[in-house]
């Protein structure tokens, strides 16, 4: 979007660098300004896609936040973060939107090095009331006036430790503020105009002080203090949704309007005057501003380049089809098949049907299909006791979310020995995501737990097979696959399983070979060792398990081969090439070893075949790496 054209079509919007050239306006120009910041955001995200709905939501939101704070002095702190567009046109990244998610561009989410306003980094859900809760405590060490706000969706407050953090602000009487964007009619009714006058009453400064004051006549007859306390907390309860958040602590008002900007800025003011926690439940809705994302907020959750007209008035839009399957699709058809066969397969995902490709199993298998909302480690345990009583869970999750469930997998599910499998979705590089995201961890984290199988499909039809071989197999398994497509492989539906623990030649280097090499291929980089391959004249060894190892076919090949490399989509440090080292010492093998896979650092966002480019892991810098080693 041209930065000159910006003046005649966003007048106001162009006049704000920073939070402060905003709270120069007039509050009677406010709702001006979230016109000009939604049509902006229709026609950036047009053009470089990313989060949609969510975004279009909390435009009067992070309007309303940014005009009533003095950020970014005072604190704001967004939970998930895919929700922080708007709240990065307004602290200056107007002009670096063309650059979203993109390679050495500014990320999805908050990122505490690209900017002072970005108060604290996330990309997972439920961190933001106990990180605004951190920053209160520190604010207060430090005898510093300074506000902090926590803007959590109802979504994110399904998890635990949101109401972990919660229960402990309450406790300490934090001086904070939590805003609940309540966009899905989970928590309360739709706002109306006896809600939004209730909400104006309990804020207001009569109803504050009249409240206060009875309370200190009433100190001196506690069981009349008790019966008047018993006797609001049961009307507002049956009026409103607080009675919860009031029980733990804070001062409720609410739901509110949450695309009133004029009314969220006057409700922010007034209970930024008060003393200990507060609590502003508003009401948004996903898409707010484009018809088709009102309508359908799951298909808009997030959108690609071009997914949009330029006109906040659009025909819904045509999605081409893929010509390859994803993973998650081979997933979900897999999940589908294996049910009509195994009435004891139940389903289990914390809050990613969609994302994990499991849509048509929850509308087939309604019955089997257990949504969590955002609660991994709920999941996990879940599956646990699933599993202790005759049922065969299948838990659908992301590779970087798993690790918010790894207590469990270690403590509830491995120790045990019992009967899980976890399709994990998202392994290795993710893109524009970045590293939030990326599931570059999970072979570490999994390999030293005892018990676990551990599978790196090649390909979609292995996937398959591995899916199968995994839900037959009598303990804890795991099966790894990335985002995205394979190679078109035709996939055998036969529900057919692997002997677990044995990889499998796929190229044998020629006799006149003259330096002889294996390259041990650990998931979907094994298309590019066999281009390697081809060029250096050497063994590629499709180990797929990463746990078990083949330590029998290692031996063999290392007898054979002068120079081990080994290739994986997951970090180094702890991941299959160090169960490859690992089992060579302990066979007394000493050969060299060459690991190739993730560095040991945070991978930032970009084209995923790029990255992998970048790193050297497409087939041009494995063969180069290879050579670089052999001098």
């Amino acid at each position: 979007m041209q930065e000159n054209n910006l003046a005649s079509e966003y007048p106001l919007l162009e006049q704000i660098d920073s939070p402060s050239d905003l709270r120069k306006l007039s509050m009677e120009q406010l709702p001006t300004l979230c016109s000009e910041l939604r049509r902006f955001l229709l026609h950036s995200l047009d053009e470089t896609g990313g989060h949609f709905g969510s975004n279009l939501g909390v435009v009067e939101l992070t309007v309303a936040l940014h005009y009533a704070f003095n950020t970014p002095d005072d604190r704001l702190v967004w939970d998930v973060g895919h929700q922080c567009y708007p709240h990065k046109i307004l602290t200056g990244r107007r002009q670096q939107m063309a650059g979203l998610r993109q390679a050495a561009g500014i990320a999805g989410f908050p990122k505490r090095s690209e900017s002072e306003h970005d108060t604290f980094g996330v990309g997972h859900s439920s961190t933001s009331i106990s990180a605004a809760l951190g920053m209160s405590v520190a604010a207060k060490a430090q005898g510093l006036t300074r506000r902090v706000a926590a803007i959590i969706g109802d979504g994110a407050l399904t998890a635990g430790m949101a109401f972990e953090a919660l229960n402990h602000a309450g406790h300490l009487k934090a001086d904070m503020m939590v805003v609940l964007n309540d966009n899905d009619m989970s928590i309360s009714e739709n706002v109306g105009g006896l809600n939004s006058y209730l909400a104006r009453l309990l804020n207001s400064t009569l109803y504050s002080s009249v409240r206060e004051g009875g309370k200190k006549v009433l100190e001196v007859a506690p069981p009349i203090r008790e019966l008047v306390k018993r006797t609001e907390e049961h009307m507002k309860g049956m009026l409103t949704p607080g009675t919860l958040f009031e029980e733990l602590g804070f001062y409720y008002v609410g739901p509110v309007d949450g695309h009133d900007v004029i009314e969220l800025v006057k409700h922010i003011k007034q209970l930024e005057k008060r003393h200990g926690p507060s609590f502003l439940h508003i009401v948004t809705k996903k898409g707010k501003g484009f018809q088709p994302a009102e309508k359908n907020p799951t298909k808009y959750h997030a959108v690609s380049p071009g997914y949009l007209t330029q006109s906040t008035v659009a025909v819904e839009p045509v999605k081409k089809s893929p010509a390859k399957k994803s993973f998650s699709n081979i997933f979900g058809d897999w999940l589908c098949d294996m049910a009509e066969q195994e009435p004891q397969l139940f389903a289990v995902t914390p809050a990613m049907c969609e994302g994990s490709g499991m849509v048509e199993f929850s509308q087939k298998f309604s019955d089997r299909y257990i949504d969590v909302a955002i609660a991994e480690q709920h999941a996990v345990t879940l599956a646990a006791g699933m599993a202790c009583d005759g049922l065969k869970p299948v838990v659908a999750i992301y590779s970087t979310f798993l690790q918010r469930g790894y207590d469990q997998l270690v403590h509830d599910v491995a120790l045990q020995n019992l009967d899980v499998l976890f399709a994990i979705d998202r392994a290795g590089l993710v893109g524009a995501d970045g590293p939030t995201h990326a599931g570059a961890y999970d072979v570490s984290f999994m390999r030293c737990i005892p018990k676990m199988v551990i599978m790196c499909p090649s390909n979609e039809d292995q996937c398959r097979k591995m899916l199968s071989t995994g839900y037959h197999y009598p303990g804890p398994a795991a099966v790894r696959y990335p985002r995205g497509s394979g190679s078109g492989i035709t996939v055998d539906l036969a529900l057919n399983t692997l002997e677990v623990g044995k990889g499998h030649i796929c190229r044998q280097h020629s006799a006149a070979a003259n330096q002889k090499i294996a390259i041990l291929a650990f998931g979907p980089l094994l298309h590019q060792a066999l281009i390697v391959a081809e060029n250096l004249d050497a063994t590629v060894v499709d180990m797929r398990f990463a746990k078990p190892l083949d330590s029998q076919l290692l031996a063999e090949v290392a007898t054979d081969h002068q120079l081990i490399v080994t290739l994986e989509d997951s970090c180094i440090a702890g991941g299959a090439g160090s169960a490859v080292n690992e089992t060579l010492q302990q066979l007394k093998l000493l050969k060299p070893v060459l690991n190739l896979g993730l560095p040991d650092r945070f991978i930032d966002q970009g084209n995923q075949q790029k990255l992998y480019a970048d790193l050297g892991l497409d087939a041009k810098g494995i063969e180069q790496s290879i050579r670089d080693y052999l001098g």
